[in-house]
């Protein structure tokens, strides 16, 4: 009975935990929230990663956050900043122009395009290669002026 009793306990707790660390995740990586964020903010200065998720408890966009948060200077080398979506119901200005469907991590270079959308998570060094891929990064890493 006992251990029924904690069976339970850890499957109705595991989702408050599992937001917990979401958020401490997310501070770590100075990640900003989608609402009220344009990707013209972004243009010409940094590298805007998205990740879309109907819910912070889809355990897909757990994983995500967990290997962004493994390799947060990976990121920063790279002039990317982390915005973060998982309230589809308030329709942010980037869910309405780039329409993900449940879990979504999209890629936009400094021109403000959209360059790589991705339905599973994606490790700090698969999007790095990424990036380091892109005309402007290849120039950046030319001139000595990124990385």
């Amino acid at each position: 009975m006992i251990q029924v009793l904690c069976v339970l306990f850890t499957l109705f707790s595991a989702p408050a935990a599992m937001a917990e660390d979401t958020s401490a995740m997310a501070a770590k990586l100075g990640a900003i929230p989608a609402e009220g964020a344009e990707l013209s903010q972004f243009l010409w200065k940094n590298r805007p990663v998205i990740v879309f998720a109907d819910s912070e408890n889809d355990p897909r966009f757990v994983e995500q956050m967990r290997l962004l948060a493994a390799d947060p200077a990976g990121l920063l080398a790279r002039d990317v900043v982390v915005v973060i979506d998982t309230t589809p119901a308030n329709r942010s200005p980037l869910r309405q122009a780039l329409r993900p469907r449940g879990f979504s991590l999209v890629i936009i270079g400094k021109d403000g395009a959209s360059k790589i959308r991705k339905p599973l998570p994606w490790s700090v060094r698969e999007i790095g290669r990424a990036i380091d891929k892109m005309p402007i990064r290849l120039q950046e890493i030319r001139e000595g002026s990124g990385g």
